[in-house]
């Protein structure tokens, strides 16, 4: 248990350590805004696909594997249907300054809430070495969507060290939503399967649905491809090491 809120606190703390450099500027180019995005999703890739979906058959079957990923990309797509998505760089809206800072860090929280389960179904399997891989890709993940959110917020006139305060509170929601997955997989037998591969499916959602397509809206796609194969072999040569 002491592990898993630790790797949680980690992996969370990584939003806001992702945002300090906004205390010294405020600005990124697209070129390397793109690269950070398909660089975690390689690394989210990685974690899903020979980290979560292996380790969930190993402990149950096809049927529960399917069950869990298609879960998992249902409550995504709900999640991100019935809240409000809005490009952190090029929002337009009309609307208050109040408001707008409001959907951006509800729309964050509630993005964040499937990732914390992931880091604690993976510390209450049997794979030891799961949780701190998955906690890792999720730390990864954590820390240019943090730098971004708080980019939003800077140029909104919002002062940076709150912004940077903001930033970190988004993805303080995980060490919650870890707890949680990580108490509830433990007490209910036969639920860990069904939460890797659930984790798997939201991963491979918000890859597909999120990263890749906003690492290729500005003209970056060679280089994003590039850092999307770095950021997979980040995390394999992670799982090799580290993964038995």
């Amino acid at each position: 248990m002491q592990e898993a809120i630790i790797g949680s606190i980690l992996s969370a703390m990584a939003t806001g350590a992702g945002a300090i450099p906004i205390l010294f500027f405020k600005s990124v180019t697209h070129k390397w805004r793109d690269v950070l995005l398909a660089y975690t999703a390689g690394i989210m890739m990685a974690a899903s696909t020979f980290s979560l979906i292996p380790q969930a058959l190993e402990s149950s079957n096809m049927i529960v594997l399917t069950i869990g990923l298609l879960l998992g990309t249902f409550v995504l797509n709900f999640l991100e249907k019935h809240t409000p998505h809005i490009d952190l760089e090029h929002t337009k809206l009309n609307m208050k300054l109040e408001q707008k800072a409001v959907l951006i860090v509800a729309a964050i929280t509630l993005h964040n809430l499937p990732e914390g389960l992931s880091v604690g179904v993976s510390y209450a399997s049997d794979g030891g070495e799961l949780g701190p891989l998955i906690a890792f890709a999720i730390g990864l993940q954590n820390a240019p969507e943090g730098f971004l959110v708080a980019l939003f917020l800077v140029n909104q006139n919002i002062s940076r060290w709150k912004a940077l305060a903001v930033a970190t509170l988004t993805g303080m929601v995980e060490i919650v939503t870890a707890i949680i997955g990580y108490f509830l997989s433990r007490n209910i037998e036969g639920l860990v399967p069904y939460g890797l591969s659930f984790a798997a499916g939201a991963m491979l959602f918000i890859i597909y649905k999120e990263l890749i397509p906003e690492s290729h809206g500005d003209g970056n796609e060679r280089f994003s491809t590039y850092s999307f194969i770095l950021g997979l072999v980040t995390m394999l040569v992670m799982i090799n090491s580290f993964g038995g």
